[in-house]
């Protein structure tokens, strides 16, 4: 085996732009010689590999699985929707959903080599994105739902239900997708930001010249929408608007949620 270090093909990935195992390949081929290795990697066409790290990240696929009481989430990023519809690249999301499902977050990063050597093969730069995994507890129960598009998943979620059916959690799910909420009550939403967006009403009451004895009542009024926008138990539910989330729910407590997208 060709003498070098770590170091080395550090050295040689700054100095050529190349990948990691690609900087690795040449040091072995050429004995461990950055000079040759530089040329061997010009050769084959990988010098500027890792400049592509640059280039931003803005497709890819996103894949839930179930697995027993857990779910994963994980989003595979690329440049172009291209290489984010490929099979390899769906194939790759979908087995590190899996693994992460069976052996937690940190079993992502067992992918890192596979998915330097995709950036090299499909000459794009691709990265992990969001790694999410929830478990249900005693009496909880946990469903998915995925949205897709042109054969790869765009939008994923994950819902924790307990005191609830299996059906009542993936039809939270479904919801969860199309509405988008950021939080499941309002008082998880952060002070800060409510504050800000009470003056911004304010200020757009004001500016449309409300009377100033209705004006308490239209800020609130005005607010409680902005916070159906962003409370899951407070929104209209997807498939009956006459219903919110808490009264589809009734007696079932949403534990926990995650959601991805594509994007985002």
């Amino acid at each position: 085996m060709a003498d070098f270090t770590a170091k080395d093909v550090q050295a040689l990935r700054k100095l050529t732009g190349a990948g990691m195992l690609d900087a690795k390949k040449a040091l072995e081929e050429c004995g461990g010689d950055p000079e040759k290795a530089a040329q061997w990697l010009r050769e084959k066409g990988l010098s500027g590999a890792a400049k592509r790290s640059e280039r931003e990240a803005a497709e890819g696929a996103v894949s839930v699985v179930s697995d027993g009481n857990a779910a994963a989430i994980v989003l595979l990023k690329s440049e172009t929707d291209f290489v984010a519809k490929s099979a390899e690249f769906v194939s790759m999301v979908d087995e590190i959903a899996a693994r992460v499902a069976t052996d937690g977050v940190e079993a992502a990063e067992k992918f890192n080599d596979e998915i330097d050597t995709m950036r090299t093969t499909l000459k794009e730069n691709i990265s992990l994105g969001e790694v999410v995994r929830l478990e249900a507890g005693d009496g909880e129960v946990i469903d998915t739902y995925l949205h897709q598009q042109a054969g790869r998943g765009v939008n994923a979620v994950a819902v924790v239900l307990k005191g609830g059916s299996q059906e009542l959690a993936h039809d939270i799910a479904v919801h969860i997708a199309f509405a988008r909420p950021q939080v499941i009550r309002r008082e998880e939403v952060a002070a800060a930001e409510v504050d800000a967006e009470r003056v911004t009403i304010e200020n757009i009451s004001r500016n449309e010249g409300k009377p100033e004895a209705a004006l308490g009542k239209i800020i609130e009024g005005r607010l409680n929408g902005w916070f159906k926008e962003r409370v899951l138990l407070e929104q209209p539910y997807a498939k009956d608007d006459k219903l919110t989330i808490a009264q589809v729910l009734g007696d079932a407590e949403l534990v926990a949620f995650s959601q991805v997208i594509i994007g985002a």
